[in-house]
């Protein structure tokens, strides 16, 4: 087995006890022997953990999570330093050494930002660390928020190149219903293709399937991103952390998600998936058919309709007549201007805003068709 670089996620319910929601110490324990071990292989180790929040509510005796902004952030800043003493002792006791990165989807905005997070994570990896990352609850807003550390992974595996996305959940793996209200649901061993993966993220989706109503739909949807940078998937059993060396023995657990082979560059691969769209542009067909099947840059010309408020340089949706995006990309012009020369040719830009604009609304380099 070739060296590798391994990115896992384990989430809350795989870190506490489903009944108390205390600690499940042994878990966290056999967690980092089984890190620390592939990192003793040569493997380059990456954990993201969950569990800030759940920490900071039993320190401080708390019942129920909190259900508002500011207080899941003061919690946050109370159980992340706790979290990460947990890790940094346990991990200590086997010498090896972690760095603790708290990003925020602001890391993975701004490009100065996602290309020095880059440059860190190379610099730990090659200093034999094992970086554990979580999100920044502590400052980040609701609008540079991931949502789920599902999410948070699946970028983090594609900012790094890894070979590997292991997300560790509560089941061992996924089935065709939930498994504990369907007896006869079937496993899903493995998902080979994009096709196969927007039919698992349209079942997930079906709030009436009793399955995709929890964690599945983000897990789906991290292996989307994953799988289109290149990255290996798989979601398995977190009770059981040694089913990652299993799994990269080459035994068929969990389920696996193949690396799609038409990757995005790594430029489009952020546009599609890291930036937040400030907006839509809705395109007429022949806007829709140059942009799909020409491989052609956005002209004012085709834009039938606008929404939002954004800037220059912005990410944007491009989207049909029904509202289902096709693409995403970033917009030349803010959206008050667009508003003045939608639906207008190039040659008038000038005309009707008094100055020399771009020719193109979204340029064919800065556009990413979504599947």
């Amino acid at each position: 087995m070739t060296n590798q670089k391994i990115v896992v996620k384990v989430g809350t319910s795989s870190l506490t006890q489903p009944a108390t929601g205390q600690l499940a110490l042994s878990t966290i324990a056999a967690l980092v022997e089984t890190l620390s071990r592939l990192r003793s292989e040569g493997h380059q180790v990456v954990l993201v953990t969950s569990g800030a929040v759940g920490i900071g509510c039993g320190r401080l005796g708390l019942t129920s999570r909190p259900n508002t902004l500011p207080l899941k952030q003061a919690i946050a800043a109370v159980g992340q330093g706790r979290l990460m003493r947990i890790y940094d002792d346990l991990f200590s006791n086997l010498n090896q050494p972690i760095a603790q990165i708290l990003l925020s989807r602001r890391d993975f905005v701004q490009r100065s930002c996602y290309v020095n997070a880059y440059a860190t994570f190379r610099e730990l990896l090659q200093l034999g660390v094992i970086p554990v990352v979580n999100e920044n609850d502590t400052v980040a807003v609701d609008e540079l928020k991931f949502g789920d550390n599902d999410t948070l992974s699946a970028l983090v595996a594609s900012l790094i190149e890894s070979d590997w996305l292991f997300l560790l959940t509560d089941v061992d793996r996924l089935y065709s219903a939930d498994p504990r209200k369907v007896p006869d649901a079937e496993p899903i061993i493995s998902v080979n293709s994009i096709e196969e993966l927007t039919e698992l993220e349209v079942q997930a989706d079906d709030s009436g399937s009793g399955w995709g109503t929890g964690g599945m739909v983000t897990k789906v949807a991290a292996a989307r991103i994953a799988t289109n940078a290149g990255v290996r998937t798989v979601i398995t059993e977190g009770r059981r952390p040694n089913n990652i060396e299993r799994i990269l023995q080459g035994e068929s657990l969990g389920t696996q998600f193949a690396p799609q082979a038409q990757t995005n560059k790594a430029r489009k691969h952020w546009i599609a998936y890291s930036l937040v769209p400030a907006g839509k542009l809705y395109l007429d067909n022949g806007a829709l058919k140059a942009v799909c099947d020409g491989g052609k840059s956005l002209l004012a010309a085709g834009i039938t309709a606008i929404e939002g408020d954004f800037r220059s340089s912005d990410a944007v949706e491009l989207c049909d007549s029904n509202g289902m995006e096709i693409a995403r990309g970033l917009v030349n012009y803010n959206s008050n201007e667009l508003h003045k020369i939608r639906g207008h040719k190039s040659e008038q830009i000038l005309t009707i805003l008094g100055y020399k604009g771009a020719e193109t609304v979204v340029h064919r380099d800065n556009l990413v068709l979504m599947n």
